[in-house]
């Protein structure tokens, strides 16, 4: 593989931070275990207790090639067994295998294959599994047991086909339904599991499947390429062995994390050299924890060097690669140690369950309720013929001749509403690019009361942009940076000159070197005398160019062809920025428009080059003058310091700054007094935005001594030596630092995020914040996208760890009911522990919740939780993979089509392109797909019903006899072709026009009451069905007494009529089809009259009397129903009849 230059400064950064004992950090944020570097220290660690390790020296580390013979231990270890420990969420058994997979000879079936599967059925499963989640609900199971009863000649009542036909139909069309939703979530898991990796062999590389990678082979994985599965990092291109991957679809956290290859391994010529080692590596069994793992690497012949002993190299995260990442910089070669199942990625992940819409619930229960109706009439019948012979076999008979009370034509009519509402989402050009990949839910999304949402990728789009910098007197911002360049490029030309007289003055410094002398005039007036505005512009914009952890690289061409160290000029040209944090590089970025650019970093040194002073007629070409740094000290980002700080010292003039920036909690009291940054944070919050406060203080040399061999006491501390490193800094550097300024940087988010919440929260929906990232980022953002309301309370709850602290945090948060908490992962853990029920019962009243560095598992967790406690409907959006068993655990999972992948979305029940689809999705689509199926179910049920009614009044008039009134092609017609066109017509209906639905969305809040389809409004379609079946019945017998052999077509013709009438009665905005529906339906049943003379006498029915009769009949049914309607509609209207 070949090498180039590491991008050093941020890996002595890293390494630096286990200088200072931040082995174990709050939050999730992996470093380089203690045990595993030394910093500037030789001393022996086995007096610790530890064993014998390698170790980089010096903070001027000259290269890191230095990683010799000492880097590796080479000691005969044997692997640790593990699986005695019980570790929770461990699965499987630790594995030994040969390092050189030409010595692999284990089967390959051994370890699951690296497959993405998010499909819920296979061929032995399919028709199983099927069936089952069919027949578990009563409404199935009783069509089933109806079904199979017409087997029985004793209890046969008409054709077979009347009860058989039906059911097979319903269940082939949801397995066909079940069978076209699987196979594309296979579709989209084959795309997935093809994506082409480069596998290492002895002959070279070869082209393969992710879905051929086995454990044990060499992967090549290149720049911004997904890692396909768990893996040891053996080489990298950088000559350190570094490299960062991007964590976000594994963790949720957006900074980048530094991954170490094995030292060993790095070291080799080429990547076809690692097949001349022969050794193993153990790792642990696989678990949840993607903080955790154990191995070793043993390798026993084939580094050369005439070693004699096997070297083995303990292994830890910070060597791994795993899963779902991707790496952000360079290439690299890795082990694949676990493979599908086993990774982190996929223990993480939930398997994809059949959700089942609280609508089909409703449904099923009402079901219940009709058969116990159907139940009392059969009981009635058998009674009053007083329990005569078999009575039981009578029963029976009344029993399935009642069974159209529960209509099966329920099941098919909602199943094809489904289909029709998930068309019209994926048809909506306002959501363009949404689709339905659950077809059996949509109704849930007009009921949903909880909204658990992402923030990385999902709210925010991930690109921080500073802006704004205000310096005490003056601010700027991205619309004043020209002011900020005039004032540098004034600053600098005062003192310099021209750009050209600047680089020759830039380079005859550096020849001279500390002589203070010969210091040109662009370097003076750093001290704390009075300063003109240009040069506390330039102080702020060279210390924010300064102190960061960001490493840059030329977007084309290679260093050594821009930059004449020489002649102390550069080329002008791009730059591109890599670090663990964007919000660093937002204020790189920052510093390079105004005309300061980090040209060049490497682990000692740092340059600036002066944009600022090239003649503005070349339009930013040419050549332009550098200043460069030593790099002394670096004190890293810690989530406990919430600070970082670096040391430098100018070649040009030899003097050294102690440069550092922080939050303003921590930050105010280190620099000096001040009457203005209380106030500027405050406002900057206010705005959503990151507020970091920069200070600086310049050391003289005999300062700097002090505090250097402070420093190197405190490093070599055996007890105590965080704490140490701590006070030692505290006490020789970080008081009375001079202000420079304040920063504002804005994570930006996604389109219309904040109308999309205030819609949100205005429909009664509560929004939860569900991320991986830090405290700070996550309430800057829920602040910037107005998830906290102006004026509303931020209530902070981290650090505990404790029972008797959450407990205590609890009591707070009681008394305060319009704040948002925001709770950070590990205080969560506790509350989860300890106080579950008392945690969500709390945070479930709030009108806000932020979870912080929550773990995959944890959002499922909070997601059941929460479903479990509030009995409401639950939905959940992300866009990575960590989001994915947060996703399939909600009543309804929304994933966004994201820039990592489409992990999200292929798990997901819908996929859009943009946060903001969810207004539409639910105030309208939702709205609509609940209301049309609540009616749609209620008149169906309605249908079966009336019919079963006329049948009781039937049967009664004939002594109790279990004779049908409707037989054959009657009964089939009446809800099929007479009426079922008509009836499905009312998918097309709508309460509210769209653009009222979006305008006043405290209309959905209505919804998730349930008052579309509750127990109420299920009784009074109930006592309708018995007054029209009674009245058409008993009217039909009255009017008809003469003519009674005809009383079937007379009460089958009021019938329909009656059921047409009530839809168009029922419909509020009329559609073209309905009306076709209507009409159709009615022509139909006026030609079958002469296509079924079996059952209609054309003659009698063509008379006037007939058709006079009929029309009363049908009027006296239908008219009193409508006048009451008209009547509730005038003196009690619904809430959205005020709006239209």
């Amino acid at each position: 593989m070949s090498k180039r230059r590491l991008p050093a400064a941020r890996l002595g950064d890293y390494m630096a931070a286990e200088g200072q004992g931040s082995s174990r950090r709050t939050g999730r944020e992996e470093e380089i275990p203690m045990h595993r570097l030394s910093i500037n220290s030789r001393a022996s660690h086995e007096s610790a207790g530890m064993s014998s390790t390698f170790s980089i020296d010096t903070p001027l580390m000259a290269a890191t090639e230095d990683l010799d013979e000492a880097a590796t231990s080479r000691v005969n270890m044997p692997p640790l067994d593990l699986d005695a420990q019980g570790s929770s969420g461990r699965r499987g058994k630790a594995r030994t295998e040969p390092l050189n997979p030409q010595d692999n000879a284990f089967k390959k079936s051994r370890y699951p294959a690296n497959v993405v599967s998010n499909n819920k059925y296979n061929i032995i499963t399919f028709l199983p599994l099927v069936l089952f989640e069919q027949f578990k609900f009563f409404f199935n199971l009783y069509f089933l047991l109806v079904a199979l009863s017409q087997f029985v000649p004793q209890l046969r009542i008409g054709y077979l086909f009347t009860y058989v036909g039906p059911l097979v139909f319903v269940l082939a069309v949801t397995m066909a339904k079940e069978w076209h939703d699987d196979h594309a979530r296979r579709k989209r898991d084959n795309e997935a599991n093809s994506q082409r990796y480069t596998r290492l062999t002895a002959d070279g590389c070869e082209s393969i499947a992710s879905s051929k990678i086995r454990v044990g082979d060499f992967v090549l994985i290149e720049k911004n390429q997904r890692v396909p599965a768990d893996m040891v990092l053996l080489r990298t291109t950088e000559t350190s062995g570094a490299c960062f991957v991007r964590t976000d679809q594994l963790d949720g956290e957006t900074d980048w994390k530094l991954r170490i290859a094995v030292p060993p391994t790095q070291k080799l010529g080429d990547n076809l050299d690692l097949f001349s080692l022969h050794g193993s590596v153990y790792a642990d069994a696989p678990h949840k924890d993607i903080y955790d793992f154990v191995g070793n690497l043993t390798i026993d012949s084939g580094l050369g060097g005439g070693a004699a002993e096997a070297v083995t190299v303990p292994l830890g995260a910070e060597n791994t690669l795993w899963a779902n990442t991707t790496l952000a910089s360079g290439s690299a070669v890795g082990y694949v140690v676990y493979t599908g199942r086993d990774t982190r990625a996929a223990m993480n992940t939930g398997h994809a369950k059949t959700k089942v819409g609280i609508l089909d619930s409703e449904v099923n229960r009402l079901s219940k309720i009709l058969f116990v109706v159907t139940l009392g009439l059969s009981l009635a019948m058998v009674a009053l013929d007083g329990f005569k012979a078999v009575w039981y076999v009578t029963l029976f008979r009344f029993l399935i001749l009642f069974s159209s009370i529960i209509p099966i034509s329920l099941r098919v009519n909602l199943d094809m509403g489904k289909s029709f509402y998930s068309m019209g989402i994926e048809r909506d050009k306002e959501i363009a690019g949404s689709v339905v990949r659950n077809s059996m839910i949509p109704e849930e999304l007009g009921r949903i009361e909880y909204c658990l949402t992402d923030k990385t990728g999902t709210l925010t789009r991930n690109e921080m942009e500073l802006k704004r910098v205000h310096m005490g007197v003056m601010a700027y911002t991205l619309e004043t940076s020209d002011e900020v360049t005039r004032h540098l490029r004034t600053n600098l030309r005062d003192r310099v000159g021209t750009a050209a007289d600047g680089g020759g003055e830039l380079a005859a410094a550096a020849a001279d070197g500390d002589d203070a002398g010969k210091q040109p005039a662009l370097a003076r007036g750093h001290g704390k005398a009075r300063r003109d505005m240009p040069q506390r512009v330039f102080d702020m914009v060279e210390s924010l160019a300064l102190c960061h952890n960001v490493t840059p690289a030329e977007e084309s061409g290679e260093a050594g062809d821009t930059h004449d160290a020489r002649a102390g000029v550069a080329v002008a040209k791009p730059m591109a920025y890599q670090a663990s944090s964007p919000d660093e590089v937002a204020i790189v970025k920052w510093t390079e428009h105004v005309g300061v650019v980090l040209a060049e970093r490497t682990l000692t040194t740092m340059t600036l080059r002066l944009d600022a002073l090239m003649p503005a007629a070349l339009g930013g070409v040419g050549t332009a003058p550098l200043l460069a740094y030593d790099i002394l000290q670096v004190f890293p980002f810690t989530s406990e310091s919430k600070r970082m700080g670096i040391v430098v010292r100018s070649r040009l003039t030899g003097e050294i700054h102690f440069i550092q920036k922080g939050a303003d909690a921590v930050m105010a009291r280190i620099v000096e007094y001040n009457d203005w940054l209380d106030e500027e944070c405050g406002n900057m919050a206010r705005d959503g935005l990151r507020t970091l406060v920069v200070g600086r203080k310049r050391l003289t040399r005999q300062a700097y001594a002090r505090f250097e061999d402070a420093y190197a006491r405190a490093k070599v501390a055996v007890v105590g030596r965080a704490d140490a490193m701590r006070q030692a800094v505290a006490e020789h550097l970080e008081s009375d630092l001079e202000l420079l300024g304040l920063t504002g940087v804005e994570d930006r988010l996604q389109d219309h995020v904040r109308a999309t919440l205030e819609l949100l929260g205005n429909a009664g929906v509560r929004v939860w914040m569900l991320t991986g990232d830090k405290v700070e980022t996550a309430t800057c953002v829920a602040v910037s996208a107005r998830l906290v309301r102006r004026g509303q309370l931020v209530h902070v709850v981290a650090g505990l760890r404790t029972a008797h602290e959450v407990n205590a945090a609890l009591e707070t948060l009681r008394t305060l009911s319009d704040c948002c908490v925001v709770i950070d992962g590990d205080s969560l853990q506790v509350a989860l522990d300890f106080f579950r029920d008392e945690f969500v019962a709390v945070a479930a009243a709030l009108p806000a919740v932020v979870c912080c560095r929550c773990s995959p598992t944890q959002k499922a967790d909070i997601v059941r939780l929460l479903q479990r406690h509030t009995r409401a409907r639950v939905l959940a959006v992300g866009d990575g993979g960590n989001d994915v068993s947060m996703i399939q655990a909600a009543d309804v999972g929304v994933g966004l089509v994201g820039r990592e992948g489409k992990q999200a979305s292929l798990a997901a029940d819908f996929s859009v392109l943009q946060f903001s689809y969810l207004g539409r999705l639910l105030l309208w689509h939702g709205r609509n797909s609940y209301k049309r199926s609540a009616k749609l179910a209620q008149f169906v049920i309605h249908r079966g019903l009336i019919i079963s009614i006329m049948q009781v009044v039937f049967s009664a008039l004939f002594y109790f006899a279990p004779i049908a009134l409707f037989q054959g092609m009657l009964l089939v017609g009446y809800t099929t072709v007479y009426t079922m066109a008509p009836v499905f017509s009312l998918v097309l209906d709508r309460d509210v026009s769209e653009d009222i639905a979006m305008l006043y969305p405290e209309l959905y809040a209505e919804l998730t009451k349930g008052r579309a389809l509750s127990f109420k409004t299920f009784f009074m379609w109930l006592l309708i069905s018995i007054y029209q079946g009674g009245a058409l019945m008993m009217i039909a017998v009255w009017l008809f007494d003469t003519e009674f052999i005809h009383v079937v077509s007379i009460a089958f013709t009021g019938l329909v009529l009656n059921e047409l009438l009530m839809v168009a009665l029922e419909i509020r905005t009329w559609h073209r089809w309905m009306i076709w529906s209507i009409l159709g339906s009615l022509a139909i049943y006026i030609a079958s009259i002469w296509v079924l003379p079996a059952y209609f006498d054309v003659s009698f029915i063509v008379t006037p009397a007939f058709v006079w009769k009929t029309l009363v009949i049908t009027a006296v049914s239908s008219v009193p129903l409508y006048i009451i309607k008209l009547i509730r509609r005038i003196y009690a209207p619904p809430a959205y009849a005020k709006l239209t």
